[in-house]
């Protein structure tokens, strides 16, 4: 064979394996390569019958947007050269236990292994095709399998004439297709550059949430029976999150929030029917959510919560389609998620363990002033939450929640206004009494099809009063019931948006041994909570919301007219 076809058929194995390569991937492969003496360039000839020759474009010479010198990317290829030359080389791909003979590149890495030998694998036994890799890597393995096509050709098995022709038609077939690849590859590096260059952190992730919230009351009496004024309102929630990870595994999450959207409470003076994402109206930049999430073992997951925690942060609140903490889901506070999970607040810390896929435990302790160094305040002395939970999960469409919650000195913002006995106290006589409580609950989340949820919950609480004030307030207890169904229609009209009806009864107390002076505290009637709202998801970041919430009797007492609320949620994400 003449010098000049045997460097033909070098030219053209060479860039064979290079498109087997870019096939494949080369997550494993090499020997060291030579020095940038004597393998800076290459010469092939332009054409098998002649012996013109075209120069290879010398390493020095090619464009290099990172502006590494010659010697710096020879440094990086012999880097990944000799790291894969610490890896297993196989004779036969069967060796490589994540091959199987039903993947896309089985043929192309079964040549590559059994006929020309340039393919290692890890010392596991696998080959992790599916892991991206560097241009330096890429240049590494090329280097092994173009210096075994040349021991090949040199030795006496070499390479046959009619494979050369069968990879010489290939490469011609496919090459607007590796030129294409070619040009590919080069913008995304580009593109990888400048995100690089201009991210705002290697290790944290920004975040937020803006709601643009339309509300007022259409109609009915406040809790005192007077006629509630119909005033229109409009403000916003806004919440910008930075979630930063150390290990890949853990999460450091701060937000930041600002509330200018006021609270119905002060219109109905109950309750009842208040909006989850209304609150102050300052627009004061405070930090809320304050946490540190991270694994311990494989099945536990530990949440320090420095401030503004929540039950949600390490607890299921079995309630997928309406609990979206006021930017999702219904509207109203009561109807976000069974309203015992609001007597934990503020610092503590929550656990959760999986005991398989059926099973599941989340325990946690929250203080409301453990910030705080007064008296009766921090984070043993002050009010606070404790929190016991079993979730099971017979299927991925079912889940049973049984919930005991322990609580000192906290109310839930939601029912009557005498089941949020201290505040009420507080408003009635000047001071708050002293309460501890006792909750049990039972919540359930039932997805019968892909359009169709049923959910809902039952809850009783027990509160005991710890102080008679000096003699205004009898010692005793308060016996609280609340209960929900809820229907979702998830992907309603449109991929992502759900719709959403609950109606239930906002904790009430049904019976009572404390005494006020003749002041009876338990509630007499009974007040159904009845909300409607769609979610239409106008794009993959906006979302519209309208929706209804009827209260009957409002604050328990069926001498109050109905009050009627509506209310319009845009939410924005990115």
């Amino acid at each position: 064979m003449k010098q000049s076809s045997l460097l033909w058929n070098y030219g053209v194995v060479s860039q064979t394996i290079l498109a087997a390569i870019l096939g494949v991937g080369v997550s494993a492969i090499a020997t060291e390569v030579d020095s940038p003496q004597t393998q800076a360039s290459i010469a092939v000839p332009a054409n098998p019958d002649n012996e013109t020759f075209a120069p290879l474009t010398p390493i020095a010479q090619l464009p290099n947007p990172r502006g590494d010198s010659s010697d710096e990317i020879w440094e990086q290829i012999n880097h990944y050269s000799n790291e894969t030359n610490a890896l297993d080389q196989v004779t036969n791909v069967s060796q490589l236990r994540d091959v199987s003979p039903g993947d896309w590149a089985y043929e192309a890495l079964r040549s590559l292994v059994e006929r020309y030998g340039c393919i290692a694998g890890y010392p596991d036994g696998t080959y992790r095709g599916n892991r991206a890799m560097t241009r330096y890597e890429f240049a590494a393995g090329l280097n092994a399998c173009l210096q075994q096509i040349e021991r090949l050709i040199a030795g006496t098995d070499g390479v046959g004439e009619g494979d050369l022709e069968t990879l010489q038609r290939l490469i011609q077939e496919f090459e607007a297709e590796l030129a294409t690849l070619g040009a590919r590859v080069d913008n995304l590096e580009g593109r990888v550059a400048f995100l690089e260059d201009n991210q705002f952190s290697t290790t944290t992730k920004l975040s937020g949430e803006v709601i643009f919230g339309l509300t007022g009351v259409a109609a009915g009496e406040d809790a005192n029976g007077d006629d509630i004024d119909n005033v229109t309102i409009f403000g916003h929630r806004t919440r910008l999150e930075l979630n930063t990870s150390f290990t890949g595994e853990d999460v450091l999450r701060t937000r930041l929030q600002a509330e200018g959207l006021g609270s119905l409470t002060e219109q109905t003076i109950t309750p009842e029917g208040d909006l989850f994402f209304a609150g102050a109206t300052d627009s004061d930049v405070v930090i809320d959510a304050l946490l540190y999430d991270f694994p311990l073992g494989e099945n536990t997951r530990v949440v320090i919560d420095a401030n503004a925690g929540a039950s949600d942060d390490f607890a299921s609140t079995v309630n997928p389609f309406l609990d979206g903490d006021g930017g999702s889901g219904a509207l109203s506070r009561f109807g976000t998620r069974h309203p015992i999970y609001y007597y934990l607040d503020g610092a503590g810390i929550g656990i959760n363990h999986a005991f398989g896929d059926k099973l599941e435990l989340s325990a946690g302790y929250l203080a409301s002033e453990a910030a705080d160094p007064g008296d009766d305040t921090g984070i043993f002395n002050g009010p606070y939450g404790a929190l016991a939970q079993i979730l099971f999960k017979p299927s991925d469409r079912l889940n049973i929640g049984l919930t005991y919650i322990h609580a000192y000195n906290r109310d839930t913002d939601t029912g009557s206004r005498r089941s949020n006995f201290r505040s009420f106290t507080e408003d009635l006589i000047g001071n708050a009494v002293p309460t501890s409580s006792n909750s049990y609950g039972v919540e359930l989340s039932w997805r019968l099809s892909d359009r169709f949820a049923l959910g809902g919950w039952v809850g009783y609480t027990q509160t005991t009063t710890l102080s008679t004030l000096d003699g205004q307030i009898d010692r005793g207890d308060l016996d609280i019931w609340n209960w929900a169904v809820s229907l979702a229609f998830p992907d309603l009209g449109k991929e992502g948006s759900v719709a959403g009806i609950l109606v239930g009864m906002e904790p009430k107390v049904t019976d009572s041994s404390v005494n006020i002076g003749g002041i009876d505290i338990e509630d007499e009637d009974t007040s159904l909570h009845i909300e409607a709202f769609y979610q239409y998801q106008l794009t993959d970041n906006i979302a519209i919301t309208p929706g209804i919430i009827w209260l009957t009797a409002p604050d328990h007492d069926s001498d109050n007219e109905d009050i009627v609320i509506g209310a319009i949620r845009t939410t924005f994400s990115f």
